[in-house]
């Protein structure tokens, strides 16, 4: 290259791209890659705040200033639609989750030359970056690698273990998985960390499933302002201030309705937020959160009907559809193409859809269009702060 060339924008995977289509790992929006290849920072290229960065494999765009993280979010929603044909809306800027805020995390452990490493892995790599430091994690989250760190300390043997953080009502959540404890010695060793680091659970999988070990209350996470218990590996909206971006939209769009189907409800993430005065079907198929948004329901006496069904082999059909005013969805990363397209042979007059992946809900999304529906609401939500991950809130209606 004889040219110097100007970084235009932030690729899917998180390099910078030049107009000419050459990417450069951690460039900036604005930095100008020289003619002997060295990179020149531009105005929206920020000192990463983090010493990991560039191994942990947790982050990959703490070099972006905040201007150049909320357009990567907003354009990697943005080019999804349009590369399926669709329409865009006026669409806000996109929502950032603060630093220090998620509330879930799955970190490793190994026994790295002698002493226990805790924390994510490198970047394409199964190694494990020990962690001193975190911009991402909830400040409780983090205040636990510590303490993981010297009671694995104690442990013999060559060992890799998966641990699950989770930030419940009551305090962490912590899943060991592939952390045997064999006779009275260990099992109190594992006790006595639970009760000095006022843990609110700890579940151990010893090769037969998770199985808790110390919980003193019942653990529950508050979702609408409803208590619902808090299965081990639930799935959870990764921060808080995301999941009241996403619920605020699913409230503005379907508060008026007077009956709603929430699709592959989780928890009850959503019906929580729209029941009373809407009547919530909450449709999921792991039984363990089902039970669980069953029993918070009828606790606090809310409107929500749960209903056991898989989605995927079993989708609901337009006739069931057609009885509901509303319908929410917020499927896995892989969309949901049986059930969308008996969305779109239904007569249910709006639709709002929640996704984690912008590329696969372009692809349902096209469906609904190609059927008659128009795209009539588009939030971009980046929840999961200076990583490629992105979120997204629709709004279909039919014309």
């Amino acid at each position: 290259m004889n040219e110097t060339e100007e970084v235009i924008r932030i690729a899917a995977k998180g390099d910078g791209v030049t107009a000419s289509g050459r990417h450069i790992a951690r460039a900036a929006p604005g930095d100008v890659v020289q003619a002997d290849g060295s990179l020149a920072h531009g105005p929206h290229h920020a000192t990463p705040p983090c010493r990991h960065f560039g191994t942990c494999g947790g982050c990959q765009l703490q070099h972006c200033d905040e201007e150049s993280l909320a357009r990567f979010v907003f354009e990697r929603v943005a080019y999804a639609a349009e590369g399926q044909g669709i329409a865009l809306p006026g669409m806000p800027a996109a929502h950032l989750s603060p630093p220090r805020s998620r509330r879930r995390a799955s970190l490793f452990a190994i026994n790295g030359g002698g002493r226990p490493l805790v924390g994510f892995r490198e970047g394409g790599s199964h190694k494990v970056v020990d962690l001193q430091q975190c911009e991402i994690l909830a400040p409780e989250l983090f205040a636990l690698v510590a303490p993981l760190r010297r009671m694995l300390a104690r442990r013999k043997g060559r060992y890799g273990i998966e641990i699950d953080l989770t930030l419940a009502d009551q305090g962490i959540d912590c899943a060991l998985k592939h952390f045997t404890v064999e006779g009275l010695e260990e099992t109190e060793a594992a006790l006595d960390f639970a009760r000095e680091n006022g843990l609110a659970r700890l579940t151990l999988d010893q090769g037969f499933g998770p199985e808790a070990l110390w919980e003193p209350e019942p653990v529950t996470i508050t979702l609408g302002r409803v208590p619902v218990s808090l299965p081990p590996g639930a799935f959870l909206q990764a921060t808080r201030d995301g999941e009241d971006a996403l619920g605020a939209a699913a409230r503005e769009w379907l508060g008026g309705c007077a009956t709603v189907a929430d699709l592959f409800s989780g928890l009850g993430t959503f019906a929580f937020v729209l029941a009373g005065p809407a009547k919530v079907l909450a449709v999921e198929a792991a039984r363990d959160a089902h039970l669980a948004c069953k029993a918070a329901a009828g606790r606090a006496q809310k409107p929500v009907h749960a209903l056991h069904r898989d989605l995927f082999r079993n989708p609901l059909q337009a006739d069931e559809l057609n009885r509901f005013e509303g319908v929410l969805l917020d499927p896995p990363r892989a969309g949901a193409r049986e059930q969308v397209m008996r969305l779109a042979e239904s007569t249910v007059p709006r639709i709002a859809y929640i996704s984690c992946n912008p590329a696969s809900w372009a692809r349902d999304a096209k469906l609904l269009v190609d059927a008659g529906w128009r795209l009539a609401e588009l939030r971009p939500v980046g929840q999961f702060r200076w990583s490629t991950h992105v979120e997204l809130a629709s709004l279909f209606l039919r014309d």
